[in-house]
């Protein structure tokens, strides 16, 4: 690749259906559809894509095979409109499921990051990958980063200096839509967390950023039991974001389902405006997310081995 070369990409935002993967498959499509006729040549979608994220027995349905209808999805569309397609889902490998981001290209190759940490209830459904995330694709190489992995030094460590830019998805979800006053304040950190997110990562690695999210609203139980309604929404801010930090194109929670596009220069340089920290978090995180962060990981873990496991054996 030259030094400098300009993309049309593509970020899309969903309002998918709670673990309905096949009317969340005929959502993608549209929209993927709907990117390239608008002049995109890269198109990506949200983490889990095929079924968005909540603690409910419903998503166990939704783990698909690695090499399933999702993936032969964005093979076939990746093929038929030219374009280079990606996006994560709950994926099984053999015996255990990840959150695999699947980069797909026009003649058929395809390259993989999964999630090195899942997120609170997340790891009720699958287990961390070891892959650093560098996508050594033809075109060269690429940075995969999932939701909370754009909030880890870790994850900026193992791509500084090494990719060209960063396709990135998220299912952000916010506080219980009831929230008690108290937890307000929390909504909003949360809220500025995930705005400043892909902004920040942009600086960390001297590279643009493709963030795609969810918008939609969704009902769930509060882990750890399935006795209490968790009703709440997906935050959005889908952001294509340029090497400094500027937002190039943007889409809110208000503003629903949709794609946004911009063009992308892409090169070869490395020269961050922001030092990556050398604590966990690259941003202060409030005690109150931590707390949640440790007790539903261990949840999720448990839940994992005595449910999720062994339903992927006997299905």
């Amino acid at each position: 690749m030259s030094s400098s070369q300009k993309l049309k990409v593509a970020a899309v935002q969903m309002q998918a259906e709670l673990a309905n993967v096949d009317e969340n498959l005929k959502k993608v499509e549209s929209l993927i559809r709907y990117a390239v006729k608008q002049g995109a040549s890269w198109v990506i979608l949200p983490e889990f894509f095929t079924s968005a994220c909540a603690f409910h027995p419903d998503m166990l349905k939704a783990i698909l095979p690695i090499n399933g209808k999702a993936t032969e999805l964005l093979k076939r569309l990746a093929r038929e409109l030219n374009a280079v397609i990606g996006g994560s889902f709950i994926a099984l490998h053999e015996k255990d499921s990840y959150n695999s981001f699947i980069l797909v290209f026009p003649n058929g190759d395809s390259y993989q990051h999964n999630k090195d940490i899942p997120t609170m209830w997340e790891n009720c459904y699958y287990i961390g990958g070891e892959d650093d995330g560098v996508l050594d694709t033809k075109f060269g190489p690429v940075g995969a980063a999932l939701c909370w992995e754009m909030l880890r030094t870790q994850t900026a460590k193992r791509l500084l200096g090494k990719v060209q830019f960063v396709v990135a998805g998220s299912c952000w979800w916010g506080l219980p839509d009831d929230a008690s006053t108290k937890f307000n304040p929390l909504s909003k950190t949360s809220l500025e967390m995930l705005q400043a997110t892909p902004v920040t990562f942009a600086k960390l690695l001297d590279v643009p950023v493709i963030h795609a999210g969810h918008a939609g609203n969704f009902e769930g139980y509060a882990a750890p039991s399935e006795r209490r309604k968790y009703k709440s929404h997906y935050l959005g801010e889908s952001k294509i974001v340029d090497r400094q930090g500027q937002v190039l194109a943007g889409m809110s929670y208000d503003d629903g389902e949709g794609v946004i596009i911009a063009e992308i220069d892409v090169n070869a340089s490395c020269n961050p405006s922001m030092q990556i920290p050398k604590s966990f978090w690259i941003s202060k995180m409030p005690k109150e997310f931590i707390k949640e962060w440790d007790k539903l990981n261990q949840h999720g873990l448990d839940y994992y081995q005595n449910q999720t496991f062994s339903y992927l054996q006997n299905d």
